[in-house]
């Protein structure tokens, strides 16, 4: 079992102090005022790698931070790492971060002979807006660091309805893209890999990643604390569906079923 520990904190203190330092002078002003943390862990069963079709079970933290405003009126599990430089309650816009694991022959025996994918990040900012009272449309695009140095632009539309006060169900469409760079740190076979692993030689170009659908049942435990369960189904597309890995020793069907609680801390700054 894959556990998160505090590199996701610091990814976030990263991102607060990348911001901070960009407002220069006014940045003390900026960040004074109330400001809200929340903060949760997911257990989920995957795929043992984005492709396999063996399945594991492994965790994942849910961090958000931001200054108090309206509060959200939905969040997902799919929102990485975010810090809301803008939140009206109708519409946020900020800064986003995701943690990498580093990806090995240990995680998989379909990995054995291609080159280990290093641990890393990806950085970037978050668009999201309310095209009704019951949709959410939210898009971030993200830069690698370290485990590759592409892009990934993901895409996804929520449709929310409160069965009672506590508790409500979500779901909708997702997609993704990435880039060349990112298809190849992750799908790409090159030619001494595949003398190695026995795979086919495949060099990836950019463009759609996945499609797929999740939803969600939320249950509101208090004011500040929810616990939820969740589904998702993706089917990799482009690139990632042409690579060798996938199609010699993959899938292109990608499940995922977990539970998750959150908790949000209000403070001053």
């Amino acid at each position: 079992m894959r556990i998160v520990r505090a590199i996701p904190l610091l990814l976030t203190a990263s991102l607060l102090g990348a911001s901070a330092a960009e407002a220069g002078d006014g940045a003390f002003g900026w960040l004074s005022g109330d400001w809200y943390l929340t903060v949760g862990a997911t257990g989920l069963v995957a795929p043992n790698f984005e492709g396999g079709k063996k399945y594991m079970l492994s965790a994942q933290p849910i961090i958000s931070l931001g200054k108090a405003g309206p509060q959200a009126r939905f969040t997902s599990r799919n929102d990485n790492i975010s810090l809301a430089l803008v939140d009206d309650g109708s519409v946020r816009a900020g800064l986003t971060g995701k943690f990498l694991f580093s990806r090995d022959d240990s995680n998989a025996d379909e990995l054995k002979g291609l080159d280990p994918v290093r641990w890393g990040g990806e950085v970037g900012g978050f668009f999201e807006f309310y095209p009704t009272d019951w949709m959410r449309a939210r898009a971030e695009l993200r830069h690698g660091i370290r485990a590759h140095n592409g892009f990934v632009a993901d895409i996804a539309a929520d449709a929310f309805y409160d069965v009672t006060p506590t508790v409500r169900i979500s779901g909708g469409p997702r997609v993704s893209f990435a880039s060349a760079n990112y298809f190849d740190a992750y799908y790409g076979v090159n030619a001494q890999e595949a003398v190695a692993s026995g795979l086919s030689q495949y060099n990836p170009g950019g463009g759609l990643k996945s499609v797929g659908l999740g939803g969600a049942v939320t249950w509101k435990v208090t004011d500040p604390m929810t616990a939820s369960l969740f589904g998702e189904y993706s089917r990799l597309k482009g690139p990632a569906a042409d690579s060798s890995l996938v199609k010699e020793r993959g899938d292109r069907n990608q499940f995922m079923v977990g539970v998750s609680t959150t908790y949000r801390f209000d403070f001053k700054m």
